[in-house]
């Protein structure tokens, strides 16, 4: 017996199908090493706003904030930005000197982004910790974004295989069964999915906000944990809702042989 599905059927999977992976938004913040040894001093940190794995790339205007915190205090690097190509995007680059041994937990708020696929704005609070000269005291404090995710795992020095697990905060307070997505950033292209359902894992916290994810390949790794904000902004004289987004990046590496 033959069961006919019917043209509308059809292309509403095809709809499904195409827009599957295209729903998983990280901010970025990249830096050239995560860990600074002498006799380097300096980090660049690229700036961006992607897919991180499919390598497709989206516009990013000048953040509404770029910094940094060390030994608890906030340095604006806003004013550092330069303008930068990623992905064909607009996206922006900023380089940091360590004079001394320290600790800096790099974040970006940007500027809402509308995406009209989803009816709403999207503003990821995105960080990356980048230790110095051997300092490595205070990873695990929160730098006091409107929402963001505490390592507890050391966001750095860290092999592929690792465990890594953190704590979603959304104003300062855990975040019970947050949803967080996971990205790998395939900036070479190297790496394809079996299907679209890989390209981005997501993984749901407990009562506390923790999750726990295991980084199979060296490189760069996203987290992202999503909430809806309790304010809409106007699109067109109409209230939209608002995604906001808590963005982790942490990078894993090779064992190295003799």
């Amino acid at each position: 017996m033959k069961h006919l599905i019917s043209s509308g059927t059809i292309s509403l999977l095809l709809f499904f199908l195409s827009t599957l992976s295209a729903q998983a938004h990280f901010g970025m913040l990249i830096p050239s090493q995560s860990t600074v040894m002498p006799p380097d001093r300096a980090v660049t940190i690229e700036l961006s706003f992607s897919h991180p794995f499919e390598g497709q790339g989206m516009e990013l205007a000048k953040p509404k904030a770029f910094g940094l915190m060390l030994d608890g205090k906030m340095v604006d690097l806003l004013g550092s930005l330069k303008p930068a190509k990623i992905m064909g995007h607009t996206a922006w680059s900023s380089q940091y000197v360590f004079s001394r041994p320290g600790l800096a937990a790099f974040y970006m708020e940007p500027q809402p982004y509308w995406e009209p696929s989803e009816d709403c704005f999207i503003i990821h609070y995105t960080k990356v910790i980048v230790a110095a000269f051997g300092e490595e005291e205070g990873w695990d404090q929160p730098v006091g974004l409107k929402t963001e995710i505490v390592p507890l795992t050391r966001p750095f020095g860290n092999y592929a295989g690792n465990v890594f697990q953190g704590q979603v905060l959304l104003d300062g307070k855990p975040v019970p069964q947050a949803m967080v997505e996971v990205e790998y950033y395939n900036r070479d292209g190297k790496y394809e999915a079996p299907n679209d359902y890989m390209i981005t894992q997501v993984i749901k916290a407990d009562q506390n906000g923790v999750f726990t994810y295991v980084c199979p390949l060296a490189g760069w790794w996203g987290f992202a944990a999503l909430n809806e904000a309790d304010f809409t902004l106007k699109q067109q004289g109409q209230d939209k809702g608002v995604e906001l987004g808590a963005v982790l990046w942490t990078q894993m590496h090779d064992i190295r042989k003799k």
